[in-house]
């Protein structure tokens, strides 16, 4: 696959795990990803998002699948995603927790939504009931493989983002099922290939819950009993 809209390609749906939070009702199959990573397509392409824009996402102090699925739905549209904001924010859109939305300075043209509890800002939409009325079908634009995926000291496009996650699932190996940590920051476009894509492109599932050990964990200095370095993933 050379697109992330064959990472959450309709046949990709299913009941296996791709999302593992603290709580089971908080996990997500891949039947729950694929079509919330439509539909946070569809409500970004709402709101102005498209292959030429950037949405800038933070991921919050502890990681969830609500800024997955905006990353995911912002590839869908060819967007480049963004995991390390700067306060002044002059993207298209940006996805914050609602207790930090008040750290940034948007900018006119950026549109503010905010996950977790409904934000206090007059100024920021509440990411998941937007998402909850959007339409369950992919986007229909068509994106070019090698426009720019995530941003960083260089832009990783694509096609080589998923080529690399790729070649870490079949080097470290991660196999269908497998629980994968991404402990490195997602600011480095490297830890996104390597603790997100990977699992995903093997059938795999991200672990999003801290206080619990996966199969593979990604990072320098982790608990897991297989390591990926992200400095090798790119």
């Amino acid at each position: 696959m050379d697109v992330i809209g064959g990472l959450v390609a309709r046949e990709r749906r299913g009941d296996a795990l791709a999302l593992r939070t603290d709580g089971r009702a908080g996990s997500y199959s891949y039947d729950k990803l694929c079509t919330n990573a439509w539909k946070a397509g569809n409500l970004l392409r709402h709101y102005g998002v498209r292959g030429d824009a950037t949405v800038a996402v933070d991921p919050g102090a502890s990681l969830s699948p609500q800024p997955l699925t905006a990353a995911l739905g912002a590839g869908l549209l060819g967007a480049t995603v963004r995991f390390d904001p700067p306060e002044s924010v002059g993207t298209r859109a940006l996805v914050a927790p609602a207790d930090r939305v008040d750290a940034y300075d948007p900018g006119p043209g950026t549109s503010v939504l905010a996950y977790g509890d409904v934000p206090g800002a007059a100024t920021a939409r509440h990411f998941e009931a937007e998402l909850w009325s959007e339409n369950p079908n992919a986007p229909p634009d068509e994106v070019d493989p090698e426009g720019a995926l995530l941003a960083g000291e260089r832009a990783v496009t694509q096609r080589e983002a998923l080529a690399a996650a790729e070649r870490v699932a079949r080097e470290t190996p991660i196999e269908s099922g497998d629980l994968v940590a991404p402990r490195a920051p997602l600011s480095d476009p490297a830890a996104v290939v390597a603790g997100v894509l990977a699992p995903l492109s093997a059938g795999g599932a991200v672990l999003l819950d801290e206080s619990s050990t996966g199969d593979v964990g990604v990072g320098t200095d982790v608990p897991e009993p297989r390591a990926v370095d992200p400095a090798g993933a790119l």
